[in-house]
C-alpha cells in the first residue's frame, strides 16, 4: 500500500516534542512522493511544517482510529511504535483510572501512587479461574495464567517483576503471592499462606528504606519460590535475595533514610523490653540522620515495628532472639556514634578517647571486650612470611573500618533472618511444583553511576535477553502452529554486551585481576579498560573529558560509570581482628552470626560489601576452601545471576513490568518524558518491535467476518467463511505480503487494520450519508407538505375574511343613512319642544305671579285662626302634663327600689361558685326568662304611653274647654271688666297650669331617659351572656380538637413506631435467620470435613476382630446426644474405650498434631461461647422472674427447665396484666367521678350504685383469677424445685463419670466428637434463644393490642363525651352510665374467657407433670440397660423429649422394628426421583415416613419413633452426600423434607396449625407424642438441603451465565468486535463451548420443571428463583466491571434485551412476586448507564437519580471503562466524571467495587398444609415396600 493511500488530508500523525515527547498533528493536504514538507495543524489549531529527511525518506508514524485509543493490550493498536504506546497507556492511566495494561506476554503496571479499591478478595474470587485475556488487565490476571499453566502443564512457572525504584515493583509481587495464597490455600493446618504473606513485613523492615523516588524501596532483590503439591495447594517456600544495599547502612543520599527497623527500633525505646537497649530519637544517631529525614509522613514506626514482631512470632522467631537481634542492631546504631580522633602529632595514628559512652554500650550489647575492640577499630595486624606487624591506621580509614564492620555486622544478621525465614516456610512435605516471583531492580541510570547501577545494568542485560529469547520463541510457535512461512525476525541481541562484562578478559575480569594486584587502583584499572576495549567494540567508548570512567551501550540507553570505588566496593574488607573480638562475644546469637566465618579476611579476600551484597536463601554454606572465599563481589553476583538464569529457563516466565509515571509521588499524574524513557529500558518497546516487524495484528475468520461484513456485498458472502474472508481480502488489499492466512486466524502487518478500519469507516459514513439524505429528503418533502397544506388554509381564511370585511362595509354604510334619517328628525322635534317649553314657563310665571297674592291674603288669616288654636291647645296641655308627671313620678320611685333590689341579689348569685355551675345548665333557660322580661317590660312601657296619650287627650280636652271659655269671655269682655279681680285669677291660674306643664314635659322626658337606661343595660346583659355562652362553645370546640389532634399523633405517633419497630424486626429477624443459616452451613462443612477425616483414617487403617463398635453408631449430626453419652457413660465402657486404643494404635498416630491442637482451640472457642450464651440466658432469667439466677441444669432436663421458665414467664405477664387491668379501672372511676355531675355521681344516688356494684364485681373477679395463678405458680415452683433435688443427687456422682469420660475422649483423640456436642449444644441454647425472643415478641404484640385497644376506648369516650355535651343533663348521665356498664360486661366476659384458658393450662401443665414425673422414674429405673441394635441403626440427633397425648388413630402404615433400616434403603438411598416424580404424587416418601410416625405414636412407642427420625435424617444427609451435584437428588429431597415437615406441622394437634384441616384429618393428628423439637431439626435439615441446592444451580449456571449474558450477540450485528491482539493467548484454555441466552432460559425451564415435579411449594420455588437470578445479575454485572471490552453502548442494548427475557420467562412461570426481577435491578441500571448521554449537568443528575442500585464506585468504574466501539460513538470526559463524583459524595454506600456472588438469602418454609387424606394413599408395588401394613 503507497504512502500516499494513508497520508491524506485530515489524517493524523505523530511528530516528535521536546516537552510531551510526541504530539498528534492533523495533515492538511495529501502527501505527494516528493514532497519536501508536510503541512500540519495541531491540536491547539496552530499549523506548522514537517520537514522530511532527504535521504531516508522517513515519515512521521501515523495515529491509530480513536477506536483503538485505550485498548487492554498494546498489540491490538494496528500502528505499532513508540507514540503510539506512550498515548494508549496515558489515555488508560489519566482518563480511564487503570493502572495496569497487556503489551503481549508483558503485564505494564504504572504506579498509581494512591490505594485502589481493586485488591480484595472478591477481585482475586472474580479472577479465579479465568482465562488471562477474558478480563481486564491486572496482576491477578498474571498470576492466575501462572497457576494455571503449572496445573496444566506441570510445568514451573515465574513472574518477573521488574522496573526502577518506586515503580511499585514490591507491592507488585506481594499481590502476586497474596493471589496464591487465597486461591490455593494450604495442604494442611500450619497456615503456610499466612507465613508466606508474614515474610513481606520482615523482609520490609530489614531490606527496605526511603529513597528520593520511594518511601519503601526494596534495597535488595529476591526471588521467591511458593511450592505446590500434587494438588496445587500452597506447602512451603523458599526466598533467595539479590545485592543487598550494605552501603545504606553508613551512607545516606540527602532526604533518603537508613533500613526501616532502625528507626522502628528508635520509636520504639519507651517500651520496657528495649530499656536496656538505650535508644534515643534517631536524629540523634549517626547511621540514621544522614539523610536529614528520619520521619516518613503518614508511617507509624512504632506500629510497624509491633508489626514485624508479630510476624516473626507467626515465622517461629522466638522473643529471646528477636531481643537478640534487636540488640545486634541498636549496636550498630551506637557503633556509628563512636568518635575516632586523630593524632595531631601523627596523622598516620588515631585513637578513641577512653569510657567513650557509645562504645561502652556496643560492648555491653554485644558482650565484647571493650578494650580489645577499642584497639583493633584503630589498628590493623599485618602478617608476612615470619613476622607479624600491629600498624595504627590513619583516621580516614580507621572509620571505613569501623563502617565496614558496621555493615558486615547488618549484612550477617540478614542472612540470618533469610534463612530462618526460609526455615520457617519450608515444607515438610515432597515439593511438586513451584511458582517463583522475582522482585529486581530495573536498569538504572543517574548523573553518577558506580558500581551497584553497574551490577543492576549486568542484570538487566542478562533479563532482557531471556526475554527477547521468549518473546521470539513465542512469535515462532505462534507462526508454526498457524502454518504461516518462518521469516527471520530481526531483533536486538545484546549478547555482545553481555560478552563485554562477564567474558575472559571483560569488565568484571579485568576488575578482578585488578583487585589482586598489590597497589591496585581504579585508575589503573581505568587504562586496562581503555587498552583492552577501546576502538575494538562499539559497545564501549571513553569520555571525552575523563580519564576515570567508561561507557557502555546497553539495550535501553548508554551509561557513563565513574571507576572511583570500584574495587573497593569489589573486595568488600572487612579486618581479622575485629571479627575475632565478635567471636568471643558472650551473646549467643551473634557467636551463632560469625561461628562458621573464615578467622581471616583480608582486603584481598574481604567478603562481599557492595552496596547491595548477595545473599542466598538458603542456609549459609559451611566453610569452603580459601579459594571461594577470595571470589569477588562481582564474581559471586556473577555466579548467583548464572544460577538465577539457570532457574528461570527452566521455568515458564511470566512479565511484570512497573512504570514510574512522575518523580513526584503525585497521585494518577503521567510525564511522558519518565514514562517513555522506563519504556525503553524495560523491553516493552522492544517487544513493540518485535510483534510489528512480524503480523501483529490477528484475527479470527469468525470475528474477521463479523468486523468487516459491511465491506462484504450479498454475493461475496458464502458458507465458508474462511474462503469469503480470503475472497474479500484479496479485493481490499492487493499487496499479499500484507496479510497471511493461518488454520483459524488471520494475520496482518502494521497498519493493514487500520486501513481496514478507514475502508469500513469510510463505508459506514457513505451509509449514514445516504441514510441522511434519505431522511433529510423525507424530511424536506413533510416540510414542504405541510406548508403548501398552510398556504392554501391561510388563503381560505384571507378570502373569507375579505368578504366578511366588503359585507361588513355594505352593512355600515345602510346604517349609516338610517342613522343620519334619525338625526335630523331628533333635530327638528328637539327645536319644536324648546318653543313650546318657553311657552309654557312664561304663562306659568305669569299665573304664578297671581295665584301667590291671593295666597298670601288667605296665609295671613289662617295664621291668625292657627294662633289662637296653639295658645287654647297649650293651656290645655299644661294642665294635663302635671297631673301625668306626678303619677309617673310615684311609678318610677317604686319601681328603683325593687330593681335595687333584685340587682343587689343578682350581684350576690354572680360571686357565688354555683353560679358558674348552673351558668351553663341554665344559661338558654335563663336567657328566655330575661327575653321574656325585657319583653313584658316593654308591654308595661307601651301601656304607660297609652296612659299618657289618654292623659294628654284629657289635656287637649280640657285645653278646648278653656278655650270655649276663653271664647265666652271675650264674648262677655265687658262683663270682664266689670269683674277684672276673675281675670286677674285666671291669668295666675294660667301660670300655674304652664309651669305644671313645664314639669310634665321634664318628667316625661326623665321617664324615658331611665326606659333607654335600662333597655341598654339589659342589651347590654344580653349580649355578655351570648358572648360567655360563645365562649364557652369555643372553649368547648377547642378542647375537642385538642383532644382529636392529640388522639391523632398519638395514632400517628404509634403508627409510626410500629412501622419502624416492625421494619427493624423484620431486619433484625432476616439477620438472626441469615446468620442462623450461617452456623448451619458452617455446621455442615465441618460435618463433611470430619466424615472425609473419618473415611481417610477408616482407609489407613485395618479393622481388627477384637472392634465392637464401628462408626456407624456415630453421627456427625448427633453431636449432642454424644455429648451426653459421655457425659453419662456407664462403667463399662473404659473396656471398650481401652480396647478401641489398642486396636487403632496406628490410628492414633496418624493424628495430624496440627489439626489436633486446632480442634482443642476451637472446642475452646466453642465452649467461651456456650458460656456467652448460658449468661445471656440467666440474665433473661433474671429480668423474667425478677429473682436470682439458679445453676445449669443438666443437659437431659434442660428442655423441661425451659418450659416451666416459660411458663413462670407467662404467670409474670398474666400478674402484671391483672395489675394493669385493676389499675385502668381504678383510673376510669376516678375519672368518672371527676367528670360526673355532683348530684349524679354524688355517694347515695343510684347511678354510683350501680357503677360501684359493678365496680365491686370486677375487682372481686380480678382477685379470684389472681388467687388461681399464685396456686399454679406454687405449683411450678414446688415441682421445679423437686427435679432440681432429684438431679443434685444425681449430679454427685457425675465428676469422676466427667472425668473418666474426658480422659477417655482425650485417650482416643475423640476431640472432634466433642467438638460436635459443644455445637449441637448452642445450637439447643440459640434454639432456646430464639424461643424466648419469640415470646417477647408475643408479648411485644400483645403491648400493641393493649395499645390500640386503649385508642379505641378514648376514641370511644370522646365520642360520648360529644354526645353527651349535645344531651340534656339527665339523658347524659344515663347514656354514660349506660356505655360503662356495658364496656364493664364485655370486660368481665374477656376476663373469664381468660380464666378458663388458664384453667385449661393448669390442667394441661398438671398432666404433662405427672408424664414427666413418670419419665423420670422410667429414666432413673432404665439407666443401665443397653441400647438394642436397631436403636444404634443410625444416630440421632439429639436427646429429645416427647410428651405424651391422649387419644387415638385412622391412616396408618405398620412395619416391623426389624425392618426399619430396609424401608431407609428402599425409600430413600434406592429410591430415583424420576420415577416417582412422573408416575406418583408429589411428596410420596414424605407421607408414607408420616404415616410410619403415626403409627409408632399410635402404639406409643417413643424409641420406634426416636429411631425412624433419626434414620430418616441420616438416610436423606446420607443419599445428599452421596449425589451432591445432582439437581434432581437435592431438589427431590428438599420437596419431600418440605412436605413431610408440613405433615408434622399439620397433624400435631396445634390449633394454628389446624385451621385448614378436615375432621378427619383432624382425628388423625398425633396422640401421644409431642414432636416440636424434631420439627427444627428437620427445619435446619430443609436449609442445609437448600443451600447445598443452591451451590448445585451456581456450579450449573456459572460457566453459562458470562457467555449468554455478555458475551453472545443475542441481536445480531449491534456490537462490532474490534481488535483483540493477544488477548485469547494461545497459552490459555480454549473454551469448551459456546453458551448462549437461550441455554440459560432452558436451564431455568429444566431446574423449575423438575421442581414443580417434585411438588416443591410455591413459596419455595419463588425463594430458589429469586436466588437464581441474583446469582445470574451478580456474576454478570462483576465480570462487566472488570472487562473493558464489553462496557459500550451496543453491549448495553444486549443486556437489555437479554433481561428483557429473563423478565419475559418470570412473567411466562408467574413469578413476577418472587422477588427475582428486583435481584437484577443492579444489571439494568448497569445496562441503562451505558447506554443514556453522557455529557452535561442534566445527564449527569439523571444517572445519579437512575443508578439507585449501584454504589458510586460502580458508577464511575462503568463510566472510566465505557469504550466507543464506532467511531461515531464519543468517550465520556474525565470532567463528566468528576462531576458523578461531586454529586454522589453524599450518598453512603459500600466502597466495595464487587458484588457478593456468593451471598444467599435466608430461607424460609411457609406452612402449606395439603388437602391429600392419609387414608387415601396407595403404595405402588415398585417401591419396594410390600412389608408395610395399612393399619
Amino acid at each position: 500500500m503507497a504512502a500516499s493511500e494513508l497520508f491524506t488530508k485530515f489524517a493524523r500523525v505523530w511528530i516528535p516534542d521536546t516537552e510531551d515527547v510526541w504530539k498528534s498533528a492533523e495533515l492538511l493536504k495529501d502527501y505527494k512522493p516528493g514532497d519536501t514538507v508536510l503541512h500540519l495543524k495541531l491540536e491547539d489549531d496552530k499549523e506548522t511544517q514537517h520537514k522530511i529527511d532527504p535521504q531516508t525518506k522517513e515519515l512521521p508514524p501515523l495515529r491509530n482510529p480513536d477506536i483503538l485509543v485505550g485498548e487492554n493490550d498494546l498489540t491490538a493498536l494496528s500502528y505499532l511504535h513508540e507514540p503510539a504506546v506512550l498515548h494508549n497507556l496515558k489515555v488508560r492511566f489519566m482518563d480511564s483510572k487503570l493502572i495496569y495494561t497487556y503489551c503481549g506476554i508483558v503485564l505494564v503496571a504504572i504506579n498509581p501512587y494512591e490505594q485502589l479499591p481493586i485488591y480484595g478478595e472478591d477481585i482475586i474470587n472474580a479472577y479465579s479461574g479465568q482465562n488471562m485475556g477474558d478480563m481486564d488487565p491486572h496482576i491477578f490476571a498474571v498470576a492466575e495464567e501462572a497457576y494455571k499453566q503449572m496445573a496444566r502443564d506441570e510445568r514451573n512457572q515465574s513472574i518477573i517483576v521488574s522496573g526502577e525504584s518506586g515503580a511499585g515493583k514490591t507491592v507488585s509481587a506481594k499481590y502476586a503471592m497474596r493471589y496464591f495464597a487465597t486461591v490455593s490455600g494450604s495442604a494442611s493446618e500450619a497456615n503456610v499462606e499466612e507465613k508466606v504473606l508474614a515474610s513481606n513485613p520482615i523482609m520490609e523492615s530489614i531490606g527496605n528504606a526511603k529513597t528520593t523516588r520511594n518511601d519503601n524501596s526494596s534495597r535488595f532483590g529476591k526471588y521467591i519460590e511458593i511450592g505446590f503439591d500434587k494438588r496445587y495447594r500452597i506447602i512451603g517456600a523458599n526466598m533467595r535475595t539479590y545485592l543487598l544495599e550494605k552501603s545504606r547502612v553508613v551512607f545516606q543520599a540527602e532526604d533518603e533514610r537508613n533500613y526501616h527497623i532502625l528507626y522502628q527500633l528508635c520509636a520504639s525505646k519507651h517500651l520496657p523490653e528495649f530499656k536496656a537497649l538505650r535508644l534515643s530519637h534517631a536524629q540523634n544517631f549517626h547511621y540514621t540522620n544522614l539523610g536529614g529525614s528520619p520521619v516518613i509522613e503518614g508511617i507509624d514506626d512504632a506500629k510497624e515495628m509491633r508489626n514485624t514482631r508479630q510476624a516473626c512470632s507467626l515465622l517461629g522467631i522466638n522473643e529471646s532472639y528477636q531481643m537478640g537481634i534487636f540488640h545486634i542492631l541498636a549496636a550498630v546504631l551506637h557503633l556509628g556514634n563512636v568518635a575516632i580522633k586523630s593524632n595531631e602529632r601523627d596523622a598516620d595514628n588515631c585513637f578513641i578517647l577512653p569510657n567513650t559512652e557509645h562504645l561502652i554500650i556496643f560492648c555491653d550489647l554485644l558482650g565484647v571486650d571493650y578494650e580489645q575492640m577499642a584497639h583493633w577499630l584503630c589498628h590493623r595486624k599485618i602478617v608476612t612470611g615470619s613476622e607479624t606487624y600491629i600498624k595504627p591506621m590513619p583516621k580516614f580509614q580507621a572509620i571505613n573500618a569501623r563502617d565496614a564492620l558496621a555493615k558486615h555486622i547488618y549484612a550477617s544478621v540478614f542472612n540470618w533472618i533469610v534463612h530462618h525465614v526460609n526455615k520457617a516456610l519450608h515444607a515438610s512435605i515432597k515439593q511438586h511444583s513451584f511458582i517463583g516471583v522475582l522482585d529486581i531492580y530495573g536498569f538504572e541510570t543517574f548523573e553518577i553511576n558506580s558500581f551497584e547501577q553497574f551490577c543492576i545494568n549486568y542484570a538487566n542485560e542478562k533479563l532482557q535477553q531471556q526475554f527477547n529469547m521468549h518473546v521470539f520463541k513465542l512469535e515462532q510457535e505462534e507462526y508454526m502452529k498457524e502454518q504461516i512461512p518462518w521469516t527471520l525476525i530481526d531483533f536486538y541481541d545484546n549478547q555482545p554486551c553481555i560478552n563485554l562484562i562477564e567474558a575472559k578478559l571483560g569488565i568484571l575480569d579485568l576488575l578482578d585481576e585488578e583487585c589482586k594486584m598489590p597497589r591496585g587502583s581504579d585508575d589503573t584499572w581505568a587504562q586496562k579498560l581503555y587498552n583492552t576495549h577501546l576502538n575494538k567494540t562499539t559497545l564501549f567508548h571513553k569520555p571525552r573529558l575523563s580519564n576515570k570512567a567508561f561507557i557502555i551501550q546497553h539495550f535501553a540507553d548508554k551509561v557513563e560509570y565513574q571507576c572511583e570505588g570500584f574495587l573497593e566496593k569489589n573486595k568488600d574488607t572487612v579486618y581479622e581482628e575485629q571479627i575475632t573480638v565478635l567471636k568471643a562475644s558472650k551473646l549467643n546469637l551473634l557467636a551463632e552470626l560469625f561461628h562458621d566465618e573464615k578467622p581471616a579476611t583480608s582486603p584481598t579476600e574481604g567478603r562481599p560489601s557492595v552496596a547491595r551484597a548477595t545473599v542466598k536463601s538458603a542456609k549459609p554454606r559451611a566453610l569452603q576452601p580459601s579459594k571461594e572465599h577470595k571470589k569477588s563481589v562481582g564474581h559471586q553476583f556473577r555466579n548467583s545471576l548464572h544460577l538465577l538464569m539457570e532457574t528461570l529457563n527452566a521455568t515458564t516466565p511470566h512479565y511484570v513490568r512497573c512504570i514510574k509515571p512522575n518523580d513526584d509521588k503525585f497521585a494518577f499524574t503521567f510525564d511522558p518524558k519518565r514514562a517513555v524513557q522506563q519504556l525503553r529500558a524495560c523491553g516493552v518497546l522492544e517487544t513493540i518491535r518485535i510483534s510489528a516487524a512480524g503480523f501483529p495484528s490477528r484475527w479470527t475468520y469468525q470475528e474477521f467476518f463479523n468486523r468487516y461484513r459491511v465491506l462484504m456485498k450479498q454475493k461475496d458472502v458464502l458458507s465458508d467463511k474462511k474462503l469469503t474472508c480470503r475472497n474479500v481480502l484479496e479485493k481490499l488489499i492487493k499487496d499479499q505480503d500484507k496479510y497471511q492466512f493461518g488454520k483459524t486466524k488471520i494475520f496482518f502487518r502494521a497498519g493493514q487494520v487500520a486501513y481496514l478500519e478507514k475502508l469500513r469507516a469510510d463505508k459506514l459514513r457513505a451509509a449514514c450519508i445516504r441514510i441522511q439524505k434519505t431522511i433529510r429528503s423525507w424530511l424536506q418533502r413533510k416540510k414542504y407538505l405541510r406548508m403548501r397544506k398552510a398556504a392554501i388554509t391561510i388563503q381560505r381564511y384571507v378570502r373569507g375574511y375579505q368578504a366578511k370585511c366588503y359585507a361588513q362595509f355594505l352593512r355600515r354604510t345602510r346604517a349609516a343613512i338610517l342613522i343620519q334619517k334619525f338625526q335630523r328628525m331628533y333635530s327638528a322635534w328637539q327645536k319644536f319642544l324648546r318653543i313650546r317649553s318657553a311657552t309654557i314657563v312664561i304663562q306659568s310665571f305669569v299665573r304664578g305671579f297671581r295665584g301667590r297674592r291671593q295666597f298670601k291674603a288667605i296665609l295671613r288669616e289662617q295664621k291668625a285662626i292657627i294662633l289662637q288654636k296653639h295658645v287654647r291647645s297649650w293651656m290645655a296641655r299644661s294642665k294635663y302634663k302635671r297631673t301625668h308627671h306626678a303619677i309617673i313620678y310615684l311609678q318610677c320611685c317604686y319601681r328603683r327600689m325593687m330593681a335595687k333590689r333584685e340587682l343587689k341579689k343578682l350581684k350576690i348569685e354572680a360571686r357565688s361558685v354555683e353560679h358558674y355551675k348552673t351558668l351553663n345548665i341554665g344559661m338558654e333557660n335563663k336567657i328566655m326568662q330575661l327575653q321574656c322580661k325585657v319583653n313584658d317590660q316593654t308591654k308595661e312601657m307601651k301601656s304607660l304611653l297609652e296612659k299618657l296619650s289618654g292623659l294628654e287627650t284629657t289635656y287637649t280636652n280640657e285645653t278646648e274647654k278653656l278655650r270655649t271659655e276663653v271664647d265666652r269671655l271675650r264674648a262677655n269682655e265687658e262683663s270682664a271688666k266689670v269683674s277684672s279681680n276673675k281675670i286677674t285669677s285666671l291669668m295666675e291660674e294660667i301660670v300655674i297650669l304652664r309651669r305644671e306643664l313645664k314639669e310634665t314635659q321634664a318628667q316625661k322626658k326623665r321617664l324615658e331617659e331611665g326606659a333607654d337606661k335600662y333597655k341598654a343595660e339589659t342589651d347590654l346583659m344580653v349580649s355578655q351572656l351570648k358572648e360567655q355562652n360563645a365562649l364557652l362553645k369555643n372553649e368547648k370546640e377547642e378542647l375537642n380538637r385538642q383532644i382529636q389532634e392529640q388522639a391523632k399523633e398519638i395514632t400517628e405517633s404509634m403508627e409510626k413506631r410500629m412501622e419502624e419497630e416492625t421494619k427493624q424486626l423484620e431486619i433484625d429477624l432476616n439477620d438472626e435467620r441469615s446468620r442462623y443459616q450461617s452456623l448451619l452451613n458452617e455446621f455442615c462443612r465441618l460435618e463433611e470435613r470430619y466424615d472425609n477425616l473419618k473415611e481417610e483414617i477408616s482407609l489407613v487403617n485395618v479393622t481388627k476382630p477384637g472392634h465392637r463398635r464401628t462408626d456407624s453408631t456415630h453421627s456427625s449430626n448427633e453431636s449432642e446426644y454424644t455429648y451426653n453419652s459421655l457425659l453419662s457413660s456407664d462403667p463399662g465402657e473404659p473396656e471398650d474405650g481401652t480396647r478401641r486404643m489398642e486396636e487403632f494404635p496406628e490410628q492414633k498416630g496418624a493424628l495430624d498434631m496440627s489439626l489436633f491442637l486446632k480442634l482443642q482451640k476451637r472446642v475452646s472457642e466453642l465452649e467461651q461461647e456456650k458460656q456467652a450464651l448460658q449468661e445471656e440466658l440467666d440474665r433473661k432469667e433474671d429480668q423474667a422472674l425478677r429473682s436470682k439466677a439458679k445453676e445449669a441444669e443438666d443437659q437431659g432436663v434442660k428442655a423441661r427447665g425451659a418450659e416451666l421458665e416459660y411458663e413462670s414467664l407467662k404467670r409474670q405477664e398474666l400478674e402484671s396484666e391483672n395489675k394493669k387491668l385493676k389499675n385502668e379501672l381504678n383510673e376510669l372511676h376516678r375519672a368518672l367521678s371527676e367528670k360526673a355531675s355532683p348530684a349524679v355521681t354524688a355517694p347515695g344516688s343510684p347511678a354510683y350504685k350501680v357503677l360501684l356494684d359493678q365496680l365491686t364485681a370486677s375487682s372481686e373477679e380480678l382477685e379470684v383469677r389472681k388467687e388461681e395463678v399464685l396456686i399454679l405458680r406454687s405449683q411450678l415452683v414446688s415441682q421445679k424445685e423437686a427435679m432440681a433435688h432429684k438431679e443434685s443427687k444425681e449430679t454427685m456422682t457425675e465428676p469422676m463419670v466427667l472425668l473418666e469420660d474426658i480422659c477417655k475422649m482425650k485417650d482416643q483423640g475423640e476431640i472432634t466428637q466433642a467438638y460436635m456436642g459443644l455445637k449441637e449444644t448452642n445450637r439447643l441454647l440459640e434454639s432456646q434463644l430464639q424461643g424466648q425472643k419469640k415470646n417477647y415478641e408475643n408479648e411485644l404484640e400483645i403491648l400493641h393490642g393493649e395499645v390500640q385497644n386503649l385508642k379505641e376506648e378514648i376514641n370511644r369516650q370522646q365520642q360520648l363525651l360529644a354526645q353527651n355535651l349535645q344531651l340534656p343533663p339527665e339523658a347524659r348521665i344515663e347514656a354514660s352510665l349506660q356505655h360503662e356498664i356495658t364496656r364493664l360486661t364485655n370486660e368481665n366476659l374477656d376476663l373469664m374467657e381468660q380464666l378458663e384458658k388458664q384453667d385449661k393450662t393448669v390442667r394441661k401443665l398438671k398432666k404433662q407433670l405427672k408424664v414427666f414425673a413418670k419419665k423420670i422414674g422410667e429414666l432413673e429405673v432404665g439407666q443401665t440397660e443397653n441400647v438394642s441394635p436397631a436403636q444404634l441403626a443410625d444416630e440421632p440427633i439429639r436427646p429429645v423429649n416427647i410428651p405424651r397425648k391422649e387419644k387415638d388413630f385412622q391412616g396408618m402404615l405398620e412395619y416391623k422394628k426389624d425392618d426399619e433400616l430396609k424401608l431407609i434403603k428402599n425409600l430413600i438411598l434406592e429410591l430415583k426421583p424420576r420415577g416417582v416424580a412422573v408416575n406418583l404424587i408429589p411428596g410420596l416418601p414424605a407421607y408414607i415416613l408420616f404415616m410410619c410416625v403415626r403409627h409408632a405414636d399410635y402404639i406409643n412407642d417413643d424409641q420406634r419413633v426416636r429411631s425412624l427420625l433419626t434414620s430418616t435424617i441420616n438416610g436423606i444427609k446420607k443419599i445428599l452426600k452421596k449425589r451432591s451435584d445432582d439437581f434432581e437428588i437435592v431438589s427431590f429431597w428438599l420437596s419431600n423434607t418440605c412436605r413431610f415437615l408440613h405433615c408434622l406441622k399439620q397433624y400435631s394437634g396445634e390449633e394454628a396449625f389446624m385451621k385448614h384441616n378436615t375432621p378427619r384429618q383432624n382425628d388423625h393428628c398425633l396422640r401421644n407424642f409431642d414432636l416440636a423439637e424434631y420439627r427444627q431439626v428437620i427445619s435446619d435439615l430443609a436449609i442445609q438441603i437448600y443451600q447445598q441446592l443452591t451451590k448445585v444451580m451456581e456450579n450449573v449456571l456459572q460457566p453459562m451465565i458470562v457467555s449468554g449474558m455478555l458475551e453472545h450477540e443475542t441481536i445480531q450485528g449491534v456490537s462490532g468486535l474490534k481488535p483483540t491482539g493477544l488477548r485469547k493467548r494461545t497459552s490459555s484454555v480454549a473454551d469448551e463451548g459456546t453458551y448462549t441466552l437461550d441455554s440459560i432460559v432452558r436451564q431455568l425451564n429444566n431446574f423449575h420443571s423438575t421442581m414443580c415435579q417434585h411438588g416443591m411449594d410455591p413459596e419455595l420455588i419463588k425463594q430458589i428463583v429469586k436466588q437464581m437470578f441474583y446469582i445470574i445479575g451478580s456474576v454478570t454485572l462483576n465480570n462487566l466491571l472488570l472487562r473493558k471490552d464489553m462496557c459500550s453502548w451496543s453491549k448495553g442494548m444486549q443486556i437489555r434485551y437479554n433481561v428483557s427475557q429473563l423478565e419475559e420467562w418470570l412473567r411466562d412461570k408467574n413469578l413476577q412476586t418472587s422477588g427475582a426481577k428486583e435481584t437484577l435491578e443492579p444489571l439494568i441500571q448497569a445496562a441503562q448507564l451505558l447506554q443514556v448521554k453522557k455529557k452535561t449537568d442534566e445527564d449527569a443528575e439523571a444517572i445519579c437519580s437512575m443508578c439507585s442500585a449501584l454504589t458510586t464506585a460502580q458508577i464511575v468504574k462503568v463510566l472510566n471503562l465505557y469504550t466507543p466501539v464506532n467511531e461515531f460513538e464519543e468517550r465520556v470526559t474525565a470532567s463528566f466524571i468528576r462531576t458523578i463524583q461531586v454529586r454522589l459524595q453524599n450518598r453512603k454506600d459500600s466502597p466495595q467495587l464487587l458484588m457478593d456472588a456468593k451471598h444467599i438469602f435466608p430461607v424460609t418454609f411457609p406452612f402449606n398444609p395439603s388437602s391429600l387424606a392419609l387414608e387415601s394413599i396407595q403404595i405402588p408395588s415398585s417401591m419396594n415396600l410390600g412389608f408395610l401394613l395399612r393399619v
